[in-house]
């Protein structure tokens, strides 16, 4: 009787649509639990994800991150509340409530009154409209007053209208001399337009002085204090200002929204026109998202000025002591003293910003370099060419509210070991008859 040979198993077929078990999981358990199958197969199969990594921001002078309470406040108003503010149904009045709810937290905030606040979209229209709105008021096209260290949207306005522009220069620490622009007005001067505080290097400046001496002589007076705002008090009754711009995004506001208070009875033609709107002194649809978002920030900072303040002081002294004994040759600009507690500008000898920055950047910490107002501008900086500084060797580190020890802890540890891989670089570039430093500029 023939032997039956038995037939080799073939090997088992895959079914479409069924994914092969993985022999690390025990088929006894997956046969019983099905998803559990997919689920192991799928993490598996997943790539890793990379760790995030937390940055250390510094540059909150440029823009700050959202508060919590503005983002809350204006959550509402990009999702439910839509209606233009100047209709006359529910929807609108509901709107132009929450409008003028808003302006008076920001009259509060900057000692002003609800009808002097004109909502613009930022601090640089606010200058733009101040500036250019009141030499087109001057009876006769004559001058204005203003000063070396001023923002470029008063410099740049200024240059743009028919008028001859004094600026009036400033001394080693960006401060300029208000005896010497009270000297400069004369009769036909249409406008004196000066800073609160510089923006570059915090000095502070003695505005109330120069508002004095404009009022005296039956001159308009514009004060930027884009920069103080949310930093130092800023009393628009207080300075006897006739114009003064703020900002809203520098210490935790929206982006996109400013203000420009006008004093009561002063009447300037409107920068943006084709609308009533703002009681007919800036035309456009309003941001209400925006504004009462800087409603909410301005309510929440008021009452919290100078313990934030305090706070801002002792993180940027925090990190300038310590830098100044990680780095050799480092100089602080501006007024030690009397300055903005939020930033401060340095140099380091020997080596130029932009590859420290640059070097930092990779490191996972965002700082400003002084070398211009714009990253996509190559020119210096106008403020630290009038203070005698080299603007190609100059930094520029700020904080706000979101800022904590471990951030400024990070600059200290960090920046040394950049500045020193720099200087070895420049040597041996010396050395070779280039600069490496500048190659990677």
């Amino acid at each position: 009787m023939p032997v039956r040979r038995r037939r080799p198993a073939l090997p088992a077929r895959r079914v479409r649509g069924r994914p092969r078990p993985d022999p690390g999981i025990d088929g006894r358990a997956l046969r019983r639990d099905p998803p559990t199958l997919r689920s192991e197969q799928a993490r598996r199969r997943r790539p890793l994800r990379r760790a995030r990594v937390i940055r250390a921001y510094l540059d909150h002078a440029s823009s700050s991150p959202l508060r919590p309470c503005a983002r809350e406040a204006m959550l509402p108003f990009l999702h439910e509340h839509h209606a233009d503010p100047g209709r006359l149904h529910a929807e609108g009045r509901a709107t132009r409530v929450a409008i003028e709810s808003a302006r008076e937290r920001v009259a509060e905030m900057f000692g002003a009154r609800p009808r002097e606040v004109v909502f613009t979209s930022g601090g640089t229209e606010a200058v733009n409209a101040a500036v250019i709105g009141a030499v087109r008021r001057a009876p006769h096209s004559g001058r204005v007053v203003t000063t070396a260290v001023e923002h470029s949207s008063v410099l740049d306005a200024c240059r743009r209208e028919p008028v001859e522009t004094i600026v009036v220069g400033v001394d080693g620490f960006g401060r300029f001399d208000p005896d010497e622009i009270a000297e400069r007005i004369t009769d036909d001067t249409a406008l004196v337009s000066v800073q609160l505080a510089n923006h570059e290097v915090g000095t502070r400046q003695r505005a109330e002085k120069v508002c004095a001496a404009a009022r005296e002589r039956g001159t308009v007076v514009h004060v930027d204090a884009c920069a103080a705002a949310g930093y130092a008090p800023v009393d628009f009754a207080g300075l006897g200002a006739d114009l003064c711009s703020v900002t809203a995004h520098t210490w935790g506001g929206p982006k996109g929204i400013g203000a420009l208070l006008v004093r009561r009875g002063l009447r300037v033609p409107p920068l943006v026109v084709g609308g009533a709107q703002e009681r007919a002194r800036r035309g456009g649809l309003e941001n209400v998202p925006a504004i009462v978002g800087f409603g909410a920030a301005a309510e929440h900072v008021r009452p919290r000025l100078a313990d934030e303040a305090a706070a801002a002081r002792r993180l940027t002294t925090r990190a300038l002591v310590g830098l100044m004994e990680a780095v050799a040759g480092l100089t602080r600009f501006g007024d030690p003293q009397d300055a903005l507690p939020n930033l401060c500008c340095f140099g380091i000898d020997g080596v130029e910003a932009e590859p420290i920055l640059l070097g930092l950047d990779r490191r996972g910490i965002a700082v400003h370099s002084g070398s211009s107002c714009s990253s996509e501008t190559l020119e210096p900086s106008p403020v630290l060419e009038a203070m005698g500084v080299t603007a190609d060797h100059s930094l520029r580190i700020s904080v706000g509210w979101s800022t904590v020890d471990a951030d400024v802890d990070r600059l200290v540890a960090e920046l040394p070991g950049v500045v020193t891989g720099l200087r070895a670089l420049r040597a041996a570039g010396e050395n070779n008859g280039n600069d490496p430093t500048m190659e990677e500029r």
